[in-house]
């Protein structure tokens, strides 16, 4: 059983602050824990419940008639706005998947999305936001460590499975090489750009985690890629503004770069080469545009 601050659950589920606060002293619904010097926190079952609830105010429902349902009664009304819901309502959908670790919820939000929109589209438009928002893209601890390798490993599987069902690039196709640095090993995010490149045409080149950066010179002397695709997730903005510098050293190709940095526009001033992308979506216009 985990235990939240309120800055986590600010974070897991958007409802503000001071909401919470009001919350916890006009209704029966929420009432946290406080530890021995009275600082509050948050079991599993309330962050669950109030994944639930924004669900539900979400769509218009009022709080003070959320305070007067059962327990049941929130899971049948959260379930019947599922078969329709926002982006945000499948986010907190797929959270609480992942907090109950339960598969099968999981796998209805997603492929339910993919008959929709397609897999690059819930692939951009919601697993990647969900990963944001649970930290697993950043490192950040907002989930166990059990939670996280739970829910990284299902996301792989489909992956996987998706790229399987791919098409062969043909012999003249544009190439890009894939890796995280060394001391880098969170990779869903870098699997996620893979099947959207070999998606829209490209030969993709996969390292994987924890590639030094003499590796990744001589494997672009043996591919001749058009394109270098990594991520820095867990690392401060100097080590990453230095790898960098050492990297565009060794080879003259475009670098797509992702990952939480504090300062993005840093990176602007070490070459040209480097394009910075603060979201899924800019990925692809980038491949268009160097493949064209």
């Amino acid at each position: 059983m985990s235990n939240y601050s309120m800055a986590h659950i600010v974070a897991l589920t958007g409802i503000k602050s001071h909401t919470l606060r009001k919350w916890e002293s006009r209704y029966d619904f929420l009432k946290p824990k406080r530890t021995e010097t009275n600082i509050r926190y948050y079991t599993d079952e309330q962050l669950k419940k109030l994944l639930n609830i924004c669900i539900l105010t979400r769509n218009g429902i009022r709080i003070s008639q959320i305070n007067k349902l059962t327990d049941e009664d929130i899971r049948v009304k959260v379930t019947e706005i599922l078969l329709e819901g926002t982006s945000e309502d499948e986010i907190s959908a797929l959270i609480l998947s992942t907090l109950s670790l339960n598969e099968d919820e999981f796998d209805k939000v997603i492929n339910a999305q993919i008959l929709k929109t397609g897999l690059i589209s819930t692939i951009t438009g919601l697993i990647y936001p969900f990963l944001a928002q649970v930290g697993v893209l950043w490192g950040v601890n907002k989930v166990m460590p059990a939670q996280e390798h739970f829910i990284s490993n299902l996301i792989r599987q489909k992956i996987f499975s998706a790229i399987e069902l791919l098409p062969k690039p043909l012999p003249n196709a544009p190439k890009a090489v894939m890796f995280l640095p060394e001391n880098e090993d969170h990779e869903i995010g870098l699997l996620l750009a893979s099947f959207i490149a070999q998606k829209l045409g490209w030969r993709v080149y996969y390292l994987g985690q924890n590639v030094p950066n003499e590796n990744i010179k001589m494997v672009t002397e043996i591919t001749n890629p058009d394109l270098l695709v990594t991520m820095f997730i867990t690392q401060d903005s100097k080590t990453i503004e230095s790898r960098l510098a050492s990297l565009i050293q060794d080879v003259n190709l475009p670098i797509a770069l992702s990952g939480y940095i504090e300062k993005p526009e840093n990176l602007k001033s070490l070459s040209a080469q480097v394009h910075y992308l603060s979201k899924p979506e800019e990925f692809i216009p980038l491949l268009n545009g160097l493949s064209a």
